[in-house]
């Protein structure tokens, strides 16, 4: 039987009452607490629950930000300013932290003064090209089982790469193309390869001696589908490479420019650029147009009538625009390997694993 609860003290009961007091009233200083702090500190709108106060706190902490960027920018300025005017040196600039000047050190990256990369040079597979004691002759071609957009894509690199001829692969293994193409002097072989009707890969390979460069193709826009695109002429273009910083990027940037000519038809006004970044290399085909425009003077303010027409005088300016040819893509080497096509016997002097994928500050080319 439950009885009554005895109780032994009264001081006893009136002591737990009181603690419990008191532990109530520091939770409520606690909280207070709590709540000033939160006073003093930014809102961050992560913590806001309901949709539109969140937003609302975004904007005000966005145009904060926009605010404070804008008044350090004209600090900047009037101090450059000024030291400018007292014949000072002006504060060195800020230069902001990206991934491709914080990039892990490599070894292999080429120095002006290597004479080891300049006789390498003389020596290589491309040395009879790039020195015009030849001219560089194109064999394209497509894998076994082609697909609809790829003869687009291959009726457009025939427009962009000048001297290159395309064969079609019927039932031909690889190396009988590679033979035939040595017979007939080729210099390059270029093998388009398609997966579900779409261009996937590019297979680049020198003769007669190699190497070979395996690319993902990925992006293709062709010609058709850029918006407001030019028609290329017959030239032979110009070729930019860029950022090709390493030993492995520089022998990749040689393969390429074996594809093309050396004595590029500057009439023609035509750029084939690949430019290199994070190992991805950006196809684009240009044409570069000069234009003349009218850009007004006004000598006087505030006056009207005749007089205004006859001051304002009109100035012709020589401004350079850029238009796009077509087609754009982007490659990423897979491999590179030594000598011809050969997936047996081959050596390899780079591939690609998933394993060198440790840091996005860990660039090859």
């Amino acid at each position: 039987m439950a009885g009554k609860r005895k109780k032994s003290d009264d001081g006893d009961e009136d002591g737990s009452k009181s603690n419990r007091k008191s532990f109530v009233v520091d939770g409520d200083d606690d909280s207070k607490q709590k709540k000033n702090g939160s006073k003093g500190q930014q809102l961050l709108p992560s913590t806001i629950k309901n949709k539109e106060k969140r937003s609302a706190v975004h904007a005000k902490l966005k145009q904060q930000k926009k605010l404070e960027k804008r008044k350090r920018a004209k600090t900047r300025d009037a101090a450059e300013k000024q030291a400018l005017e007292l014949g000072e040196e002006p504060p060195p600039k800020m230069i902001p932290r990206t991934i491709e000047n914080t990039r892990e050190l490599d070894e292999t990256v080429c120095k002006p003064d290597d004479e080891e990369l300049f006789a390498g040079n003389d020596a290589d597979e491309f040395c009879s090209v790039l020195k015009r004691e030849c001219n560089p002759k194109i064999l394209i071609t497509t894998c076994r089982f082609n697909s609809t957009r790829g003869p687009a894509f291959i009726s457009e690199l025939l427009t962009v790469i000048p001297n290159a001829h395309y064969f079609k692969r019927g039932t031909y293994d690889l190396k009988k193309i590679v033979e035939y193409g040595r017979t007939k002097d080729f210099t390059s072989l270029i093998v388009v390869h398609t997966n579900r009707r779409e261009p996937d890969a590019l297979l680049v390979i020198g003769l007669p001696d190699g190497p070979t460069a395996h690319f993902k193709l990925s992006k293709l826009v062709l010609r058709k589908d850029i918006k407001n695109h030019g028609n290329p002429t017959s030239h032979e273009p110009e070729l930019v490479l860029s950022n090709f910083t390493t030993r492995l990027g520089h022998r990749i940037g040689r393969l390429i420019q074996s594809l093309f000519p050396q004595s590029p038809n500057f009439r023609g006004r035509r750029v084939v650029t690949f430019h290199n970044q994070r190992d991805f290399i950006f196809f684009r085909h240009h044409r570069y147009i000069f234009e003349s425009k009218e850009t007004k003077q006004i000598d006087s303010k505030g006056k009207k009538g005749k007089d205004t027409k006859e001051e304002n005088g009109s100035q012709e300016k020589m401004v350079a625009r850029l238009q796009e040819c077509g087609p754009r893509f982007t490659l990423k080497l897979i491999s590179l390997q030594h000598g011809t096509f050969d997936t047996k016997s081959g050596e390899y002097e780079w591939v690609h694993k998933a394993e060198m994928d440790t840091s996005r500050r860990r660039f090859f080319l």
